[in-house]
């Protein structure tokens, strides 16, 4: 990868997602640990997404008017580690909402800015985004496997300090990003609200809001619903891990697949992939061959999903339009889909059990499948 900073790039990729490799396993617990009741986990968890649904966008817009993506990045990452701080201050519901709410609107900077700064460092090459990307899955294992055990043999109080270090991670090698430069010549600057109307385009994004919100109950509950089958902390990071684990693998063959298949066809078969998934965690737990296959099958409904959707959304947003692309992108997906999913799943989790929470993600998967495959096929854009 001449000219491209792999090691810079793959650092801050590292650090992000050993903190979601906290945060989405361990959080939850770490909540329930403090007495809150399943909806108000639920209620919580979802601020790391509510403020993705406009703050990326704000970002995004900045970025795109001003060139300086990567100082933004850098800013946000330390605001979102000031923030933070104030867990350790008081841990009561409405206290901790003020502060995941902060949190959550510095937090969802930094990603989209850097997905479109490796990519436009890439150029063409967007078919080599995972093996830089596949380091974040490093990193979440190792934290995932890591904080798992860990917390077998001490409280669950570890969690918040493990998150400040990732925090601090997260701002120290944001500092070492440089930016990319992003050139206009010769591009033809299609306005926004244009690429928004061709089928294609609002199709994708219909199905990754579906998709996002299908995995509510997996992020939010997955590690409970594990505890209270009977597995034990360790387990469940090494279920965390296996899924992960399989997930490095697709990053690492997806240049090759791309090459060979079209993005859209592996698209639409991690929909499904996603949705059958689901359906083996919630109904068949116990089971554990059929968990450790729907683990496996991660790799298909979050690395090639995540691939092939970052190749499509470089596809249609360019130029003057790409970073508010990507946040209109994590905005929608892990935003609107995102807190959705936390939310549906908080209230159904005591009301219609684990299994028809996990059935009600299948059900989003496979509706995300029927929109793509309705309208998303079209070539062009």
């Amino acid at each position: 990868m001449s000219h491209v900073p792999y090691w810079r790039l793959s650092a801050f990729y590292f650090f992000y997602f050993s903190f979601v490799g906290a945060m989405a396993p361990y959080w939850g617990l770490y909540l329930k640990s403090l007495g809150f009741a399943a909806f108000e986990i639920g209620v919580l968890m979802s601020l790391l997404q509510v403020m993705r649904m406009f703050a990326p966008n704000v970002w995004g817009h900045l970025a795109d008017r001003t060139g300086r993506r990567v100082a933004i990045v850098q800013t946000a990452a330390l605001v979102c580690l000031i923030a933070y701080l104030g867990v350790f201050v008081d841990q009561s519901f409405w206290w901790m909402f003020a502060v995941m709410s902060l949190i959550s609107f510095f937090w969802s900077a930094p990603l989209p800015l850097v997905e479109a700064t490796t990519l436009t460092h890439l150029g063409e090459r967007t078919e080599r985004y995972g093996r830089i990307r596949l380091w974040g899955s490093i990193g979440f294992i190792l934290v995932v496997l890591g904080l798992g055990s860990a917390l077998d043999h001490y409280a669950v109080g570890l969690v918040p300090w493990v998150v400040l270090g990732l925090l601090i991670g997260i701002w120290l090698t944001s500092r070492l990003i440089p930016e990319a430069v992003v050139t206009h010549a010769g591009q033809a600057h299609t306005p926004l609200t244009e690429v928004l109307r061709r089928p294609q385009v609002w199709a994708l994004l219909a199905a990754a809001i579906l998709m996002a919100a299908a995995h509510g109950p997996y992020y939010t509950f997955f590690t409970i619903h594990l505890v209270e089958a009977g597995y034990s902390k360790t387990f469940a990071g090494w279920m965390w891990a296996l899924g992960v684990i399989c997930e490095i693998g697709v990053f690492l063959l997806m240049p090759r697949v791309l090459r060979q298949m079209r993005v859209e066809t592996v698209f639409l078969l991690t929909l499904l992939t996603a949705a059958l998934r689901f359906l083996a965690i919630g109904w068949w737990v116990d089971r554990l061959p059929v968990l450790i296959v729907a683990q496996a099958l991660h790799a298909l409904s979050f690395g090639a999903y995540h691939a092939a959707a970052m190749a499509l959304v470089h596809r249609h947003f360019r130029g003057r339009i790409q970073a508010r692309g990507q946040a209109l992108y994590n905005s929608l997906a892990f935003g609107v889909g995102g807190t959705a999913g936390s939310l549906y799943a908080g209230a159904a989790w005591d009301g219609l059990g684990a299994a028809w929470s996990f059935s009600l993600g299948a059900g989003l998967a496979a509706l995300a499948a029927v929109v793509f495959a309705w309208r998303g096929w079209k070539t062009g854009g």
